[in-house]
């Protein structure tokens, strides 16, 4: 049984090869969950059947699978596919083969256990950087009077351009791409800023104050009438969610 998700040409899509039960169910629903279009195969022999079959985005790849080698899998898909994102997650963890993995073709490497939110977030952190032409131009996101284009880094209110900060606006595009979810503290930290980072996390708290009072200002001074804008809800605790504007 193949696990995957109806086929959306809008949608990022992912193809998970885990042999694991649980590992492969939790990366497929969560991927779901965050908006990416996903297939799932426990095999290797399924993961590059599957990949000649239908075009992905990137593989989140385990090597220790029970019918081919990982790095095997990773070698093929990087002589087949050259523009394809591939992940390696496994239990693996000493230098040599974070080493072999790498040079095996894969574009990072995981090593179990790991968070789902580090691994979206640095998901989104290699797509984000591929060329337009290998997944295609993203489309402004658009929620009411808020448009917020990813690849000019424009954002306008009502039509009119909000100068942001850099971290300003990679938190505002980061809660954006998701709006109507949850995004934890954790996911946000990993993504704006680095999986790695060791600051303290009062940044996050600095820089969405300050995006609000942005975002309050331009709307504030648009006119005629008063904009309709999403409005950013505090999971205490927790992290962030962007509510869309009724309507």
């Amino acid at each position: 049984m193949r696990p995957t998700a109806p086929h959306h040409p809008h949608l990022t899509s992912v193809l998970v090869i885990e042999d694991d039960d649980t590992i492969g169910r939790h990366l497929h629903t969560g991927l779901l969950g965050s908006g990416y279009a996903s297939t799932w195969c426990r095999t290797g022999s399924a993961g590059l059947a599957e990949a000649e079959r239908t075009r992905h985005d990137a593989v989140l790849l385990d090597l220790g699978l029970p019918d081919i080698d990982g790095m095997d899998v990773a070698r093929q898909l990087r002589a087949e596919f050259p523009e394809l994102l591939i992940v390696i997650l496994t239990a693996r963890s000493e230098e040599i083969d974070v080493i072999a993995g790498l040079d095996s073709g894969a574009d990072d490497y995981l090593v179990k256990p790991f968070s789902l939110s580090v691994l979206l977030a640095r998901l989104r952190a290699h797509l984000r950087r591929r060329p337009a032409d290998v997944q295609g131009t993203p489309r402004p996101i658009r929620l009411g009077d808020l448009t917020v284009d990813t690849v000019s880094r424009r954002c306008t209110v009502g039509g009119n351009d909000v100068d942001l900060r850099p971290k300003e606006f990679d938190l505002l595009a980061a809660l954006a791409e998701r709006a109507g979810t949850v995004v934890s503290r954790e996911d946000l930290m990993a993504q704006v800023w680095d999986a790695n980072w060791f600051g303290p996390t009062k940044t996050l708290d600095v820089t969405m104050a300050a995006l609000r009072r942005r975002l309050h200002e331009a709307a504030e001074s648009s006119a005629p009438g008063r904009p309709r804008l999403p409005h950013i809800t505090t999971l205490r605790g927790h992290g962030y969610r962007m509510e869309p504007p009724q309507g």
